[in-house]
């Protein structure tokens, strides 16, 4: 079993600074401590925490690096993922990371609250709810993304400054062009095996979608 502050996985694919390397390592420590009292990720993943969870979150940073003063909303967040990684890889953007869930929302907050992630915020909430414009709303297998589009659409504001027009960055994998329906036309789906070569991600997707 991976030991709990066995980052090797990102360092892998990304450069850290020694500050990123404590939060993640903390990070995973925090994990290991919240889902022995709330299952937060499926305990026989936990051995798998940075593979399985905190990478596949970071694959968006492979797919775009967000500017500074970008504006994130992770809907779904359940125990904050990706929003939380995300967050610790983008300091200088800024994240709300919202469930509906109240006692998965207080996770986060400790989380944030612990690792000294002043970017991010924790809010319990329905993206139907939340009144804020943001540049990207992200999610991780959360529902059908239609549903989630029809969901999150109001949030983002058009345009943007980042090298991928604003809107929804989704994590998922499966049959998407037939999930995606009428959307696909507006859709670039990426495989994560693009950038990581574990078999893991083989069937793992990311998909940019445009709103209009």
């Amino acid at each position: 079993m991976a030991e709990a502050d066995d980052i090797s996985v990102l360092l892998k694919y990304f450069p850290l600074s020694e500050s990123q390397k404590f939060q993640f390592i903390e990070l995973g420590k925090l994990y290991h401590e919240w889902n022995q009292k709330i299952n937060l990720i499926s305990r026989k993943d936990m051995e798998h925490l940075y593979l399985h969870h905190i990478l596949h979150s970071l694959s968006i940073a492979k797919l775009i690096q967000f500017k500074p003063g970008t504006r994130i909303i992770d809907v779904g967040t359940g125990g904050g993922l990706p929003g939380i990684p995300l967050a610790i890889m983008f300091p200088e953007s800024a994240f709300l990371l919202i469930d509906s869930t109240g006692k998965k929302i207080m996770v986060v907050q400790d989380i944030l609250k612990k690792l000294g992630l002043e970017n991010a915020a924790g809010e319990q909430a329905r993206a139907e709810e939340i009144k804020e414009d943001t540049d990207f709303v992200t999610g991780r297998g959360v529902s059908d993304i239609q549903e989630f589009y029809n969901n999150v659409r109001h949030l983002i504001m058009p345009k943007g400054t980042n090298s991928l027009p604003n809107g929804i960055i989704y994590l998922k994998g499966g049959e998407l062009k037939k999930e995606l329906g009428r959307l696909a036309g507006d859709a670039r789906i990426t495989p994560i095996n693009k950038w990581f070569t574990e078999d893991y991600f083989e069937s793992k997707m990311i998909v940019h979608l445009r709103t209009k």
